[in-house]
């Protein structure tokens, strides 16, 4: 039952990484037609084609591999200085050049006079920009929309500002036994300050210091800051406000890759009970928003989690539970998720919708990257390409055409070289290092 709970998991984030891609091209090719581009091809996928049927004059399809997509916008590589659509013939000699030619004489080989004004370089920039621009936009619409039914229709378990266990002891944490099951307390270890001061399961944490606390986290807070020092909490046990006065004690916490980067704060030995709640749409927002902050902070930081990443895969150092993977070590989360037989059906669920969450937030942001082949890229060329011609009529200069986006291509390989190098690395380190939600 666990193997095909597994593979089931595994089943429906293919399927959802499948249509997260099609959406995501589906953004180009809607507005593509509103602003009458001609399109003339919109698979999801690469490599051998599984199935395709023509409708109209775009061919509409799905590739054996389900790792991406593409929409044929035509015109997206204008000609060259002083050529027509009808005229891309001449080769010239050096590689580039010839991949510059070749690429323009591909995009332009089924173009007839009448496509002219439907060619995608002919259509005003702000067109370009929302086709551009759009895929991004469904990705982040579709993070939304799956954040939402996760932690609105489904919901979440939270702790709450009851007590639910008591320690017994004070265990230093360390990078030793960071990894490792609690054990069980010992004669020198010290009583926790809960257990000392007489606080027992079930009671509800009013107050701390004279600040009311509304939520665990404020509870969390206030107990790092006290240090060692004598606090003051306010419980509600039996319906009766108790005040204790427990000294919490300062424990230290060594950092995973750095033992020298140690954070110290107060300790009192207290578990909250957790709860069931569906949050509200705030709480969606405020999630996407710190979703969005932490995305970025990973893409900007993406070469030093590189370098930690392939130190795990060859066995160097512990692979961190929050280094990027591959869509393969993302599917063999979704696996672990689906078969872990201790939790819901609802807590699995919830579990797969966040993770294609995820996935879709970060397909949107990586996307907004200035650099081709990102839709970024085009996007910044499209302003970039805007900006001239406009300052160009303001000085009252001759039109400069438009931007020739072809010479670009030495940059579109270059970093389709970088995004297949980075793949390669996360694959075989999803393979050998593997990320686990289980414990």
């Amino acid at each position: 039952m666990t193997a095909v709970a597994y593979a089931v998991g595994v089943i429906l984030f293919a399927v959802g990484v499948a249509v997260s891609i099609g959406l995501h091209e589906f953004g180009h090719l809607i507005p593509g037609k509103v602003f009458n581009v001609k399109v003339t091809q919109y698979f999801v996928g690469f490599g051998r084609t599984l199935w395709s049927r023509q409708i109209g004059e775009t061919e509409y399809g799905l590739k054996a591999i389900p790792l991406g997509g593409y929409c044929k916008l035509v015109g997206m590589v204008a000609p060259g200085p002083g050529e027509d659509e009808s005229q891309i013939r001449e080769r010239k000699t050096g590689m580039f050049a010839q991949l510059v030619d070749d690429a323009r004489a591909a995009e332009y080989e089924h173009v007839d006079p009448a496509d002219h004004d439907r060619l995608f370089y002919n259509k005003p920039w702000w067109q370009r920009v929302i086709i551009m621009g759009s895929g991004v936009a469904i990705n982040i619409v579709l993070a939304l929309l799956l954040f939402a039914i996760a932690f609105m229709g489904i919901g979440i378990d939270v702790p709450s500002t009851s007590v639910s266990k008591v320690s017994d002891c004070v265990i230093a944490v360390t990078t030793a036994n960071l990894d490792q099951p609690q054990r069980p307390c010992t004669d020198q270890d010290p009583v926790a300050p809960a257990k000392k001061a007489g606080f027992l399961a079930g009671d509800r944490i009013v107050a701390i210091n004279g600040a009311t606390i509304t939520d665990w986290s404020d509870a969390q807070d206030a107990i790092r800051a006290n240090g060692d020092r004598r606090a003051s909490v306010v419980v509600e046990r039996d319906g009766q406000r108790l005040v204790l006065h427990p000294r919490t004690v300062v424990t230290a916490l060594a950092g995973l890759h750095d033992p020298e980067a140690i954070t110290k704060a107060g300790f009192l030995g207290v578990l909250p009970t957790t709860v069931h709640k569906h949050e509200d749409a705030g709480y969606v927002i405020s999630t996407m928003a710190t979703g969005t902050r932490d995305t970025l902070a990973a893409i900007a930081h993406l070469p030093d989690r590189l370098y930690h990443v392939g130190r795990a895969a060859l066995g160097l150092e512990q692979r961190n539970a929050n280094s990027p993977m591959s869509v393969v070590g993302a599917g063999r989360v979704a696996g672990d998720m689906a078969s872990e037989t201790d939790t819901s059906l609802s807590s699995r669920l919830l579990g797969l919708l966040l993770l294609l969450g995820g996935l879709n937030l970060f397909l949107g942001l990586i996307n907004l990257v200035p650099l081709p082949p990102f839709d970024g890229g085009g996007i910044a060329t499209t302003v970039y390409d805007a900006a001239r011609r406009g300052l160009a009529r303001l000085l009252h200069r001759p039109e400069p055409g438009v931007v020739d986006v072809a010479k670009l291509l030495p940059v579109t390989y270059a970093m389709a070289a970088v995004i297949m190098v980075v793949s390669v690395i996360l694959i075989y380190a999803d393979i050998v290092a593997p990320i686990s939600v289980t414990s």
